[in-house]
């Protein structure tokens, strides 16, 4: 059974060696867990930038495969255009002994409702969320804040002007929408409907490195199936922050894959991904002391 607090052990190794970071505990700290050395590589960064633009033939024959239905124009000339629009610096490349950001990763499970989770998650660093994740009315169960908001064009949403939208581009045409929504806002469909226009800050706008969405299924999750936007927004976490702690991942207490603001009983469609293998990472994770996993109300979900 898991344990809500670090191992002790990890406390001990890493008094014996250099410190990585200025927190308690560095996640990214070597030679504490053998299997998260083998996983864990701090040279690929996850953001897409101007510097690393230039993607691998062996990235980008990869990253076409997600996207067999539609024919991409050549990827530099969406990058071009994508970036006389959009910054394209790279961020977060601080890790130090002199840095402690700690994160929320916040997950969209019906085990959130009824957690009161709500005020640890505000005391973070950077509040991350996935897709289309509501927190208005949900307040003391899922936090307040979000300082990063992971989403493509098909999970789209209206973002204030202090969150950072992360787009996760599954294909080309999530680029191409969202130079689109900032300008003729001609792209209305991809593979089904999505918003011609949404609200958000253009000075904060991140792009998920296609690179790290491949190190992601072929260093973690290790299937031929795309890897869960959950499980990209983790492992991002890992490269970026110094503490992590997980909310809302996995099934509530009847077995269900929902989200926590659905009023209907459903499960969410997992068979593009491989959900139970992913929460086994995070259980592994946490058993290595690299994140702390929180449950949730898994007892009594709503």
């Amino acid at each position: 059974m898991l344990q809500e607090t670090l191992p002790s052990y990890s406390l001990q190794k890493e008094t014996q060696q250099s410190r990585y970071c200025a927190c308690k505990h560095c996640l990214s700290q070597p030679n504490i867990s053998q299997w998260f050395d083998s996983h864990f590589n701090p040279a690929i960064h996850p953001l897409l930038s101007k510097k690393n633009v230039n993607l691998s033939a062996e990235t980008l024959k990869y990253w076409n495969k997600l996207q067999p239905y539609y024919v991409p124009p050549p990827f530099l000339t969406v990058m071009e255009k994508l970036f006389q629009l959009f910054p394209g610096e790279e961020q977060y490349m601080d890790r130090g002994p002199s840095r402690c950001r700690s994160c929320a990763v916040v997950g969209n499970s019906n085990n959130l409702l009824g957690s009161s989770y709500g005020p640890q998650i505000d005391d973070h660093d950077f509040v991350m969320r996935i897709n289309e994740a509501k927190t208005a009315g949900y307040e003391h169960d899922v936090g307040s804040r979000t300082t990063h908001q992971f989403i493509y064009p098909e999970s789209a949403i209206d973002l204030g002007s202090n969150t950072s939208l992360v787009l996760i581009p599954f294909k080309t045409r999530d680029f191409e929408w969202l130079i689109s929504v900032v300008t003729d806002g001609s792209i209305k469909a991809t593979y089904r409907r999505v918003p011609a226009r949404i609200q958000f800050n253009k000075k904060k706008v991140l792009f998920y490195n296609p690179a790290f969405m491949k190190y992601v299924q072929e260093r973690w999750t290790k299937t031929p199936k795309c890897p869960s936007t959950g499980i990209l927004v983790l492992v991002f976490a890992l490269h970026v922050c110094d503490e992590v702690s997980v909310y809302g991942y996995g099934a509530d207490g009847k077995g269900l894959w929902k989200h926590y603001w659905e009023e209907v009983a459903g499960t969410m469609h997992l068979s593009k991904h491989s959900g139970n293998t992913e929460y086994r990472i995070l259980e592994m994770l946490h058993d290595a002391g690299k994140i702390k996993l929180s449950k949730g109300n898994i007892s009594k979900p709503k």
